[in-house]
């Protein structure tokens, strides 16, 4: 179902089919770069709606089927943060709040000054920022980094890039194009603050349970990286095994969902 918030945000949503269980809180999902609510939309959506959970997700300014593109330079990591307050504005009730790659980033940001009921941060960018990330890359896979740089200026990369970048499972041909065209440049501006200048501080908690997931095999935010996280919050970190960055869209995205899901079950809210 597509919805519009009022600041015309993109929001995406799965509903229970006999309704959302009313003591549970909604979940909001904020994607990553280059993406949008969509890459929810695909599995994650319906699979937690089918478990009693009021899914959403949305759209950062910029993406998607936000507006915001023509100016999408612009854009810094505060603004996509009042995106999300805005998102955040449209629920019934305060929702946990599930942040992938930069999106992680996005939803760490908010927790300095707005309390969420729960958070979970996937492959999330780490509080440090992204230069140990992009060091490591620049050793490991220069020819990737460069293809990411190319698309976050607006350049095309192909599709063979997007799966090095993404995925460790095989995809079929017809997906990865269509999550290819899909993705877009990112805002040169917030690629900036996530490098260093508007890097967030997880002393300041406005969030009592939080669980930091990544992936084994992610080219982009390795373990280390997930590691680093979890120690600023406080809690070990889950690595799963076997998928790439986008763990939402890998063929064995189950792996990412269904630990997930168990740890929403045992909060305590």
């Amino acid at each position: 179902m597509n919805a519009r918030a009022p600041a015309s945000l993109e929001i995406l949503s799965a509903l229970p089919a006999t309704g959302a269980n009313g003591e549970r809180p909604p979940l909001l999902f904020v994607h990553g770069a280059h993406a949008g609510a969509w890459c929810w939309q695909e599995h994650f959506l319906p699979y937690f709606a089918e478990r009693g959970w009021a899914a959403h997700a949305v759209s950062l300014s910029g993406h998607g089927g936000s507006p915001g593109r023509e100016y999408l330079d612009a854009l810094s990591i505060d603004d996509y943060v009042r995106d999300l307050r805005e998102a955040i504005a449209t629920l019934p009730a305060s929702p946990v709040l599930i942040g992938h790659s930069m999106g992680g980033f996005v939803v760490q940001k908010l927790l300095e000054t707005q309390p969420a009921p729960a958070a979970a941060l996937m492959c999330a960018v780490p509080p440090g920022g992204m230069w140990s990330s992009a060091l490591g890359l620049a050793i490991r896979r220069p020819g990737l980094l460069f293809d990411l740089n190319r698309l976050a200026g607006g350049g095309n990369i192909g599709p063979r890039a997007l799966v090095e970048a993404m995925f460790h499972q095989p995809l079929p041909t017809e997906l990865l194009e269509r999550y290819f065209l899909q993705m877009h440049g990112e805002s040169q501006r917030a690629i900036w603050d996530m490098l260093g200048f508007a890097l967030p501080h997880p002393s300041r908690r406005n969030c009592a349970h939080v669980l930091v997931m990544g992936a084994a095999e992610d080219a982009l935010i390795p373990v280390a990286g997930v590691r680093q996280t979890a120690s600023q919050w406080g809690v070990e970190p889950l690595i799963v095994p076997g998928i790439g960055h986008g763990m939402m869209l890998e063929a064995g995205w189950r792996a990412a969902a269904d630990p997930l899901a168990a740890w929403l079950e045992n909060l305590p809210i």
